[in-house]
């Protein structure tokens, strides 16, 4: 059995209800619920929540809420995995212990089924402890600049301030969609950023960070956008 948690709590300061405010019509937590059904990839989508409202809008959107969530794991500083340590321990005892399991953030409106179907694949293909997806930056971070109180520009890695882009190594960050596991890796807290883990590697118009109202202007922008251009035969949103 595979299961998919999307934590969703209820407390979001930046944007008030967040998981619950409609985004491209439809409330934002509904997104990542269809992209889960949608995959086939799951015999159980779990919603992770300490909120009513948002456990009512999970099911009826597709999920299941089985446990609530407890207070001590939804406040401001709760880490993601301890999250989804406490569901797995739940779906565990309800039903099973899953095979594997997939983390999906409930702020996710540009995750694509496929995304899910082909990490899965390339987890049980390279018995990876986990794959999560990862997009690139923007520029080359080794030209990165801080500016410190004075207002002075010095940079992070003086040794490539004089190098051509072309010539240093691209980075990539978490793309913060999805993180497929294992359980035991999951449960065992084997880190994700390391050599047992494998990039799913996604485009840079598919990640968009939502954590303030300007953030969520901007996706609304680029999922319109992308939407028209799919219509029209071009790329997939």
């Amino acid at each position: 059995m595979n299961i998919a948690i999307i934590p969703a709590r209820g407390g979001s300061k930046r944007i008030p209800g967040k998981n619950l405010k409609i985004f491209a019509g439809k409330p934002m937590l509904a997104h990542s619920i269809e992209a889960a059904l949608a995959s086939r990839c799951f015999e159980k989508v779990v919603v992770s929540t300490d909120d009513p409202l948002i456990a009512d809008a999970a099911r009826r959107w597709g999920a299941e809420t089985p446990f609530r969530r407890p207070p001590e794991l939804a406040d401001d500083y709760t880490p993601t995995r301890a999250v989804i340590n406490h569901a797995i321990g739940e779906v565990a005892n309800i039903y099973t212990l899953p095979e594997f399991v997939c983390c999906i953030y409930a702020t996710a409106p540009f995750l694509q089924h496929e995304d899910l179907i082909a990490s899965l694949a390339a987890l049980k293909a390279h018995q990876a402890d986990f794959v999560f997806s990862v997009t690139t930056f923007p520029s080359a971070i080794q030209r990165a600049l801080r500016i410190l109180e004075s207002g002075v520009v010095v940079p992070f890695f003086p040794e490539s301030m004089g190098a051509r882009s072309q010539d240093l190594d691209e980075a990539y960050h978490d793309a913060a969609q999805f993180y497929w596991g294992r359980p035991s890796a999951f449960l065992s807290n084997t880190p994700m950023f390391a050599g047992g883990s494998l990039p799913f590697v996604l485009p840079r118009y598919r990640v968009h960070d939502i954590d303030t109202l300007e953030d969520w202007q901007r996706a609304e922008l680029m999922f319109e956008a992308l939407k028209s251009a799919t219509e029209l035969g071009g790329v997939k949103v």
